[in-house]
Parts: C-alpha cells; structure tokens; sequence
C-alpha cells in the first residue's frame, strides 16, 4: 500500500530540491512559499544576481572564521527566505497568508522580512542559532513549528 506523504513532508522535500541550487559553501538551504496547497514561489541562499557566487571566489565568513549565526552583513549571498518573498514580488505574487517551508529556521533578518509580507506560518527543518528570530515571529502571530516528521 503506497503511503502518502502529509502536505507538510511534501513541501519541506521540495525545499529540500530546492536547495541543491543554492551557491554557498556553507549551508544549502531552500525555501517554498505556499498557499492554498499551491507553490507561489521558491528561493535558496546564492549570491545576487549579475555578481560572482561564493561557488568560484570563496566564502568570506568561512575565510574570516564567522560562526553561524552571526554577522550576518559579512555574507554575500541572499537568503533563501528572502529570495522567495522576492521572486513573488518581482512577478507580482502576494504573499499574504502564505506558508513558508524551509530547510533552515529563519535567522532575525529574514524573520523581519517574512512577518512585514504577511506570511502566518513558517515550518522549518534544521534550527538556526537566532533565537531572536523566533521571539519576533512569534510576538507578530506568526505560527511557528519545527518539522519532525519523516520526509520520502
């Protein structure tokens, strides 16, 4: 008998695909903002478009010894959360009342960013050392969860 995977396990997998675009030599991370059971738009953690990734010229925070988490102005790449929330927005997707799945919890940048484009809930993957992140969302209604279920 074939197991169906929840709605959850199913778009933290394709955040999981997503990732493997990203450019960053130190994380692989990907997002999917979801409404309705629909894909509005996806992003992973590369750097700018038109500039050279960390790929072919290195990281400056695995240089400069950064630990995760921290300074995160020393990074050359967008984040994932932030790249989807901008994909929607260059091709004119609301947001609003979205899910967003991640790989990664957001840090308190992103959290910022996810809490003024209206997203309600994030379920992320791995945690992230920004417990700051997780206060404001939280204090913004954001609903928050970790995902501990099983993904195919």
């Amino acid at each position: 008998m074939k197991i169906r995977p929840s709605i959850d396990s199913y778009f933290i997998s394709i955040s999981r695909v997503v990732a493997t675009r990203t450019t960053c030599l130190r994380n692989e991370v990907g997002a999917v903002i979801v409404r309705d059971k629909q894909i509005l738009a996806t992003g992973y953690n590369g750097a700018p478009s038109g500039t050279e990734h960390c790929l072919d010229i290195g990281c400056i925070r695995i240089k400069e010894n950064i630990p995760s988490g921290k300074n995160h102005e020393k990074c050359r790449a967008v984040h994932a959360k932030q790249n989807a929330i901008i994909q929607a927005a260059l091709h004119g997707v609301s947001v609003a009342g979205a899910t967003l799945y991640c790989t990664h919890q957001p840090c308190i940048l992103c959290a910022k960013i996810l809490i003024n484009s209206g997203i309600k809930r994030v379920v992320f993957g791995q945690t992230y050392p920004d417990t700051d992140a997780l206060d404001i969302l939280k204090e913004a209604g954001v609903e928050v969860e970790k995902f501990t279920g099983d993904t195919l």
